[in-house]
């Protein structure tokens, strides 16, 4: 494995916010090179770190394209080498279980609540164990959308990383034809080896879910599977923006998008790309910084 660098910034929330935002914007960006925001601890709720984890130790041109996602003085940054190991792995062992909605989500050392639907993912090379604040907000409001009545008989999570939020969606719609997508080659193993684990049918028909690698919707299957009239897209603001016109081609009239992975702040600027392409707000959870967006396509445009 190649030698694993981070670089920390101690920053303001609002700082950190901005850099995410820029981060997200800044075209050049190094695809393999990821970035982390998070509070310092939860009594010091505007003291931030922002992370870079990056393949290689950082040169000078390095730490200047992270003091660039800084506006005004770029705060001091600090480079510390990992050890010898997948840093994504060792930042999920050990966590809590989560419970959103009807949902337990646990790592296979903590046992099983037998008062609601129990999910087990190991900490893997994939995101998406439920303790992020969006994953887990999903979660609850797909829970919302079932408990309010909506029908899912074919469904697609774009983005999927573990697998965890199709999983789920399979649960409340267990007759549903199910698809899960990410950009990454590494989750199809990581989803197949969930769906193993947690008893989910591998397939093309209702009950089973279909793996997919696919950047967004650039992928025939994808195109071929549809319409569906549910959407899970659990990714990042400006994808979403992008994905708008292909995500309504591909939803059935009246059909439902679930939307996460941007923060508050650029809430605006998706909901007006969606708008544009004949959605509308059904409903919208905010955890932490996140929003997540329940939206509905017209049936008449």
């Amino acid at each position: 494995m190649a030698d694993a660098w981070k670089i920390v910034a101690e920053v303001s929330k609002t700082e950190a916010r901005a850099a995410l935002v820029a981060h997200e914007e800044a075209l050049d960006w190094p695809a393999e090179w990821v970035v982390t925001g998070m509070e310092v601890a939860d009594h010091l709720p505007d003291d931030w770190t922002v992370e870079v984890y990056l393949d290689c130790e950082p040169g000078p041109d390095d730490l200047q394209r992270v003091a660039a996602l800084f506006a005004g003085t770029p705060p001091r940054l600090s480079a510390e080498k990992l050890p010898a190991t997948d840093w994504v792995t060792e930042s999920q062992k050990g966590v809590e279980p989560i419970r959103a909605g009807r949902f337990h989500v646990r790592t296979p050392e903590h046992p099983a609540d037998p008062g609601l639907v129990d999910f087990v993912i190991p900490a893997s090379q994939a995101f998406g164990t439920g303790q992020h604040q969006t994953t887990a907000g999903c979660l609850a409001m797909l829970d919302l959308m079932k408990r309010a009545g909506v029908t899912a008989r074919n469904h697609a999570d774009i983005g999927t990383g573990t697998g965890l939020l199709a999983f789920a969606a399979l649960h409340l719609w267990p007759g549903a034809r199910a698809t899960a997508s990410d950009i990454d080659p590494v989750c199809a193993g990581v989803v197949r080896d969930n769906m193993a684990r947690n008893a989910i049918a591998e397939g093309g028909g209702p009950g089973q879910l279909t793996m997919v690698i696919a950047d967004g919707m650039a992928d025939p299957l994808l195109r071929l599977r549809g319409p569906y009239d549910l959407f899970i897209a659990n990714i990042l603001a400006g994808p979403l923006v992008e994905l708008a016109p292909a995500f309504a081609a591909a939803t059935a009239p009246g059909g439902n998008l679930l939307l996460a992975g941007l923060l508050e702040t650029q809430e605006a600027r998706v909901r007006r790309a969606y708008r544009a392409q004949g959605f509308r707000l059904a409903r919208r959870l905010v955890r932490g910084d996140w929003s997540i967006l329940w939206l509905r396509k017209s049936r008449v445009r």
